[in-house]
């Protein structure tokens, strides 16, 4: 009998080891990435940051698809092709492949999707992506056409963009305004939980119609301060922690379970100067080309990079990142405080004045302590910068107010080049048409001279002739200095590789998890 209960308590104790073990083996299947800011919205459509890209890419997925390397490729559209007159764009779709939530994918949702981004009453932010489509045509069950009444030479790259993400109709038309909340795509990731402030929560999708994910999980948690986040990572509760302080680079370089991967990025960091002058206002500084001109002339952003970002930025020499289509360098601000002082004696300013400076905390690379770099620098030509700093989803609401109500002077902020052309980097940055809220000028700048050599770049399909049209508005833009012009940014990951891999860190900022798995 006792050696029975021995048995018994045997065997017990083995199905708890079990159990455990088991245990185990399932949590390695979840991966975790921390960032320090939560995404803002989950309806591709809406998105208007990476943060929020970052999560909705692994759920929702574009036509097509822009690589690492810069490659346009096919993704969910299989081929396409443009009419001789470069105004009816044909899109084969793939076939095989469905929603989360089983809606066919196909070219009806297609046209859902598109037609929702452009119709003026959703106020999509992003709008200006596809505004050149005139018309949605379903030619069959898998073959869309998208019709322009003017050639507009952007379209294939603007289609890999994840606010042209193609989401389930059905779950649109069903949660409604909670959509955003409950976002179904075609994606290899199932949205399971968001903990706003917290983590949000992926599940891996069995039906996936490309190759299914290695990952049982994906939770992407929210830290906001460097030194925890890099904890995480360090003692194994995390797998990826992006955005590394440069001052912690050669602490985890030595650590043989992690490695540091270093990625050149497309996002230029600025410093949007509020050019609109409120009838009901005392005069704005801002609106004087001269007073743009000496912020810029005040900073040095070779010290900002020396000492802030120990080398990883580079100082901007164009409103627009090296890679990308259109770029090329104008010229620099070289730091002069004496000719900032003289331009805003010219000005009516010789002893400065008192502004305010938005800037986010936890969502750049050492923002704040760029910001109090900033702060600095122009406190010593005379112009009194306060701080003023809030939660990100906040932050992008009280700056993206319209002119008359805007209350920032100055806004901190980031832009990467998502799509590889100039267009996305451009327009909606300096075009009149793309002042917040409609678009995401914060800086409201209006050059008519600018918007017409916008516009002749997004209308014509030559290379040579749009190169030229944005060396010339990039000139007027880098002149007129609508900004504080910063720097572009390396970005700086930590992956636990003795854990993970096939980890992609995209030079848009993504952190792509899609064929990562544990070794």
């Amino acid at each position: 009998m006792g050696s029975l209960r021995k048995f018994g308590l045997f065997v017990a104790l083995l199905a708890l080891s079990v159990a455990v073990l088991s245990g185990q083996v399932l949590a390695q299947r979840q991966l975790v990435i921390v960032s320090g800011t939560d995404a803002v919205t989950l309806d591709a459509h809406y998105i208007t940051d990476s943060p929020s890209a970052t999560v909705a890419e692994h759920i929702v997925e574009p036509l097509l698809e822009l690589t690492p390397d810069g490659e346009i490729v096919p993704h969910l559209a299989e081929s396409w092709e443009v009419s001789d007159d470069g105004l009816v764009w044909t899109l084969h779709l793939r076939r095989g492949v469905t929603f989360h939530d089983g809606t066919p994918f196909n070219a009806e949702a297609v046209k859902y999707n598109i037609e929702r981004i452009i119709d003026p009453a959703n106020a999509v932010q992003f709008a200006f992506l596809l505004n050149a489509v005139s018309e949605v045509r379903v030619v069959d069950e898998y073959t869309v056409q998208l019709v322009t009444n003017e050639p507009f030479a952007p379209m294939i790259n603007h289609l890999t963009h994840s606010a042209t993400g193609i989401q389930s109709p059905t779950a649109i038309e069903r949660y409604g305004d909670d959509y955003a909340l409950n976002p179904v795509g075609t994606g290899p990731f199932v949205f399971k939980e968001w903990v706003a402030g917290d983590h949000i929560t992926l599940a891996r999708n069995p039906n996936y119609w490309g190759e299914p994910a290695k990952v049982d999980e994906v939770v992407f948690r929210v830290v906001p301060e460097d030194g925890p986040r890099m904890l995480m990572v360090q003692t194994g509760e995390a797998h990826v922690a992006v955005r590394v302080p440069p001052e912690m680079v050669d602490v985890l370089d030595r650590d043989p379970n992690i490695t540091v991967v270093r990625t050149p990025s497309v996002r230029v960091i600025y410093v949007a100067l509020n050019n609109y002058q409120r009838a009901d206002a005392p005069v704005n500084p801002f609106t004087d080309k001269r007073v743009r001109q000496a912020v810029n002339y005040a900073v040095d952003n070779e010290a900002i990079n020396e000492f802030i970002l120990s080398g990883v930025g580079r100082a901007l020499d164009a409103p627009i990142a090296p890679g990308v289509f259109g770029y090329e360098p104008v010229f620099k601000y070289e730091y002069d405080p004496q000719r900032a002082r003289e331009l805003l004696a010219e000005a009516g300013y010789p002893n400065g004045f008192r502004t305010q400076l938005y800037a986010p905390s936890g969502r750049y690379l050492k923002d704040i302590e760029v910001a109090e770099a900033v702060q600095a620098m122009l406190a010593d030509v005379g112009i009194q910068a306060e701080i003023v700093t809030m939660e990100w989803a906040t932050y992008l609401d009280v700056t993206g107010q319209r002119a008359e109500d805007n209350p920032a002077p100055m806004i901190m902020l980031g832009w990467g080049t998502v799509t590889g052309d100039a267009d996305y980097g451009l327009y909606p940055l300096f075009h009149t048409s793309q002042w917040v809220p409609a678009g995401s000028s914060r800086s409201f700048y209006s050059n008519a001279e600018v918007d017409r050599l916008l516009e002749l770049a997004r209308a014509n399909p030559d290379p040579e002739v749009r190169l030229e049209a944005y060396r010339e508005a990039m000139a007027i833009i880098m002149e007129e200095a609508p900004w504080l012009f910063l720097h572009a940014e390396v970005q700086l990951t930590a992956v636990r590789t003795s854990e993970v891999e096939g980890i992609v860190v995209h030079p848009t900022e993504r952190i792509m998890a899609h064929d990562a798995s544990f070794k």
